[in-house]
């Protein structure tokens, strides 16, 4: 039997029973729109959580104040709540080589009023640094400057959402341009507002857009009422590989300025953006396999039907195989041609399946955060796997056809 002739063969025994055909085709195309779906949404997610995390800074370390392992101490009750890190341990770290960048700060949360309108937000003292550190965009006017710092000038710096909380209404949208130069009152303190930043959105950390920032001496002053003490300091590296280093460094040095002999003693912890990157791929990781292992179950049952389907085609066409037999059809051209219809379904299946996954990835990326990518590995795959399952689910009812004697085909009614 030829290439053309196998082909041709199969096409009309799976086109003969359409209804039949449908039905078992579509545990395949459940099961491989499920997994390139749920693939596309997990490795969308994990991009997300990412790109969230990496908007934080590049190459970003964080020093905070506080124990975390010390059980029943006076800081162990929430990092950045303690007073144990100073403008001197920045002004070190900040001599360290490999530091690119730094910049201290302090924060803490505040009723803001601009006339009748009101919020209760973040607001962070900062240098001009910030902005490198933290990548931070203005969309209109200017950020804090170090003139303003070493003036204490009374100037702010808003987000996004602060900006629609304050000078938003029920009938038009805020405009940056509309905060500038506006006078709002943080803790019975007046500020002028001269900038706005770039929109950044939430993440699992806080809410980026959701901020006020103010020259770091005014905080410290008008604000805290200490200067004594800062809430974190941010460093950033001067290389993604320069990372783990430099938090060792500043490890070493803190522990020195501070007078703890005892690592496991320390007054402070320094987090790690690369390690936070790595645990939420890891975790967004083995939360896309546990989705793609559980859509690959109907893929065991896509596969179970299409044997059911195909050893029913035996008993269906025992006489055919007993009159192919009987003409000189030998059991490698029977085998073959069973298992040419289960590869068939399987990859017909496959390729309907792949469509329908790829536009529920979208359907789901439209009406979500979640940006879904459908990467060309998870296509391959699915194609591998269906033509997996229709060797292997298709093998059986195959070499049973093969083995029929041709006789009792013959006779078969």
């Amino acid at each position: 039997m030829t290439t053309e002739d196998l082909f041709e063969e199969t096409f009309l025994a799976v086109t003969v029973n359409k209804v039949r055909t449908g039905l078992t085709m579509l545990g395949i195309v459940i099961g491989i729109a499920s997994v390139i779906a749920l693939t596309a949404i997990g490795q969308g997610a994990q991009g997300t959580i990412q790109s969230s995390i990496q908007s934080l800074g590049s190459n970003l370390l964080v020093v905070i104040p506080g124990a975390s392992r010390s059980f029943g101490s006076t800081v162990s009750s929430g990092l950045g709540s303690a007073e144990t890190l100073t403008p001197n341990d920045s002004n070190a770290i900040a001599q360290l080589p490999g530091v690119a960048a730094i910049s201290p700060e302090v924060s803490g949360r505040y009723q803001v009023i601009y006339r009748g309108s009101n919020t209760f937000t973040t607001v962070m003292g900062v240098d001009s640094a910030y902005p490198q550190v933290r990548n931070v965009q203005v969309d209109q006017g200017r950020f804090v400057t170090d003139s303003d710092v070493n003036s204490s000038a009374m100037v702010a710096v808003i987000g996004p959402t602060v900006l629609q909380n304050l000078f938003g209404n029920s009938v038009a949208t805020a405009t940056p341009d509309m905060a500038i130069g506006q006078i709002i009152r943080i803790k019975n303190v007046d500020f002028t507002v001269v900038g706005v930043t770039q929109s950044k959105g939430g993440n699992a950390f806080n809410n980026q857009d959701d901020m006020i920032f103010v020259p770091l001496s005014v905080a410290q002053h008008f604000l805290l009422g200490s200067s004594s003490y800062l809430t974190e300091v941010d460093v950033e590296a001067q290389s993604q590989q320069a990372m783990t280093q430099v938090q060792n460094e500043i490890t070493t040095l803190l522990l020195q300025r501070h007078g703890i002999s005892d690592p496991q003693q320390a007054d402070f912890n320094i987090i790690n953006q690369a390690d936070i990157v790595a645990a939420a791929s890891s975790v967004t990781g083995t939360f896309t396999t546990l989705l793609a292992a559980i859509a690959g179950i109907s893929l065991l049952v896509g596969g179970i039907g299409i044997m059911n389907m195909m050893l029913t085609t035996v008993t269906e066409r025992t006489r055919e195989i007993g009159l192919r037999k009987a003409i000189g059809a030998k059991k490698k051209d029977i085998t073959m041609q069973f298992l040419a219809e289960a590869v068939m379904l399987t990859f017909g299946g496959g390729a309907i399946g792949i469509v329908l996954g790829w536009i529920a990835a979208s359907v789901v990326s439209s009406i979500t955060s979640i940006n879904t990518v459908v990467s060309i590995g998870s296509i391959v795959l699915a194609f591998c796997v269906s033509a997996g399952i229709g060797i292997i689910f298709g093998y059986y009812p195959a070499v049973r056809a093969a083995r029929l004697n041709p006789i009792e085909a013959l006779r078969y009614e």
